[in-house]
C-alpha cells in the first residue's frame, strides 16, 4: 500500500494513521469556481486547480482542501446572514 515505504517500522498503529492522511492529500477534490475534480495539493495548505480553464489557486487544510473548523465557519456565516435577511423583512 501506500505506507509500504516505512516497512516493518514505526508499527501499525502510526502507519494506518500515516495512510489516512496520505490518501486524503493525494486525492483529486472539487474545484469550488470551475466545478472539475482536479484540485490537486501543491504544498502544505496549498492547492492548485489543474484544470486548464480554471488554474485557481487555493488555501485550505494541510491534508484536506477543507477544514472542519472553516466548513464550521462557513454555515454559521450563511446562518447568520439568512437570520439577517429575514430580519429586514
Amino acid at each position: 500500500g501506500i505506507t509500504g515505504k516505512y516497512g516493518t517500522r514505526y508499527g501499525a498503529a502510526l502507519r494506518k494513521v500515516v495512510k489516512k492522511y496520505e490518501i486524503s492529500q493525494r486525492a483529486r477534490y472539487a474545484c469550488s469556481f470551475c466545478g472539475k475534480t482536479s484540485v490537486k495539493r501543491a504544498a502544505a495548505g496549498i492547492w492548485k486547480c489543474s484544470a486548464k480553464t480554471c488554474q485557481k489557486t487555493l488555501a485550505g487544510g494541510c491534508w484536506q482542501v477543507t477544514t472542519i473548523a472553516a466548513s464550521t465557519a462557513r454555515s454559521t456565516i450563511a446562518r447568520l446572514k439568512k437570520a439577517k435577511g429575514e430580519e429586514d423583512k
